[in-house]
């Protein structure tokens, strides 16, 4: 078993030597058909990034039957260890059968990808590592299942839907509010799409702010962290434990909050609250069509949908939908209506009704593996959403009205803003 994040030399010296393009891998190590299926019929599943949202899945995983963890991945040798061993002890039962085979540990995430057992990878990285192990698992036909927010900028977004749909993989979006949290979010989005408070006027979205750029001092480099390859495609600069904790940690990091690597509160939550009210205005497909930052500040932005809907960033905690008739409120820790008689009449047979589906997101992911159906926060879905997200991002930056075409995915007549949909990536990352 892999152990040592350096392991990985003798495996890339082949790959890098042979190819072109520096992160692009020989079409041989990809062309091999995937394993099928694990032990007892189980979905091999390999975790890549080891931080907090996959030590939760990890732990979610191990209580799922028709998975088998069989590989994790990290840059920090902390928690690549600590990973495997909670792998170890979860399979104890199936190491005692003979049905366990070992956990394997790479430094590397395309080592990983390029394991012929492997079906399907869960992605917890930050955000500016989502695209491209999401692509090249795309390529090597493996199904993902990608935290939120799905990218870093849009062109990113349309890259791993059009990888997604060309290798024709199950990729689920991590937007678990779709899918948990007792319901609540299911329930607003059918009494919603119900028309239970009318036509919808507004919509409020409580979420943190726009990101910043980086402005972190330098600190050493600490032994057992491949700090360049945690920077990746982003533009380089020197280590800082803010960004990449030295311990197995138990807080979201803040590199959040940097341009270099996430969109801010904004698109973090707001790759939740945002896609909930994608999903009650039926506009998963589509996105507002214009952008109106405030003059200041880092709340007040509004979004314009084709059809007079306007959404605002800012307000209580979750969102809340305005109509004709009333209002629903919704967050984690429930859902409220104003009068109360909304949510307290059950919806009728011709209401509208989300089609039944697994309590848990990774179970829905994971039955869609098997039934090569589309998972409830498919790809296209979560591109659209982390689209909203940087669409306010890039109003906050510029300060001026923007107006968007959706299908084209592209700013009206504005050559400053359409060069934000994406950013060059620092090599060998630019080259996917």
């Amino acid at each position: 078993m892999t152990r040592r994040i350096s392991s990985r030399r003798s495996f890339l010296h082949t790959v890098l030597a042979s190819s072109a393009a520096p992160l692009l891998l020989p079409s041989s190590v990809w062309a091999a058909a995937k394993s099928g299926s694990g032990p007892n019929g189980r979905v091999n599943v390999g975790l890549i990034g080891m931080g907090m949202m996959n030590r939760g899945h990890l732990g979610g995983f191990l209580n799922l039957p028709d998975v088998q963890l069989v590989a994790v991945c990290d840059v920090h040798q902390g928690r690549l260890d600590d990973a495997v061993e909670r792998v170890h002890k979860g399979y104890a039962k199936d190491k005692e059968s003979g049905a366990y085979k070992g956990c394997a540990a790479f430094g590397d995430f395309r080592e990983l990808l390029a394991r012929k057992d492997i079906d399907a990878v869960c992605i917890g990285t930050p955000d500016h590592w989502h695209a491209i192990p999401a692509i090249l698992a795309a390529r090597a036909k493996k199904d993902v299942y990608c935290e939120k927010p799905l990218s870093l900028t849009i062109a990113e977004g349309r890259a791993m839907v059009n990888a997604a749909r060309e290798n024709n993989i199950v990729f689920q979006t991590g937007s678990q509010q779709r899918t948990e949290f007792k319901g609540y979010f299911r329930q607003a989005v059918e009494y919603i799409r119900s028309g239970r408070i009318g036509k919808v006027k507004t919509v409020r979205v409580g979420v943190g702010g726009p990101a910043k750029p980086c402005d972190l001092p330098a600190e050493p480099s600490p032994a057992g962290t491949n700090w360049d390859l945690w920077n990746g495609p982003s533009p380089e600069r020197a280590f800082n434990q803010v960004l990449c904790p030295l311990d197995i940690h138990k807080h979201f990091p803040a590199w959040r909050n940097y341009r270099e690597y996430a969109c801010g509160g904004l698109a973090d939550m707001g790759a939740h609250h945002f896609d909930i009210a994608q999903w009650a205005l039926g506009m998963d497909d589509f996105c507002p069509v214009e952008i109106h930052p405030p003059a200041s500040g880092d709340s007040g932005l509004r979004f314009v949908y084709a059809n007079g809907v306007e959404m605002f960033h800012g307000g209580p905690s979750g969102a809340t939908f305005e109509g004709e008739l009333g209002t629903i409120y919704v967050d984690r820790k429930g859902i409220e209506s104003t009068p109360k008689s909304i949510l307290e009449t059950p919806l009728g047979e011709k209401d509208f009704k989300l089609p039944a589906i697994a309590a848990s997101h990774k179970q829905n992911w994971v039955d869609c593996i098997k039934s090569r159906a589309k998972p409830v926060a498919d790809v296209a879905i979560g591109a659209r959403t982390a689209q909203v997200c940087q669409l306010g991002n890039i109003g906050y930056w510029l300060r001026r009205p923007l107006k968007w075409n959706p299908a084209k995915e592209e700013f009206i007549n504005d050559a400053e803003a359409n060069k934000l949909r994406s950013r060059e990536n620092r090599a060998p990352w630019n080259k996917v």
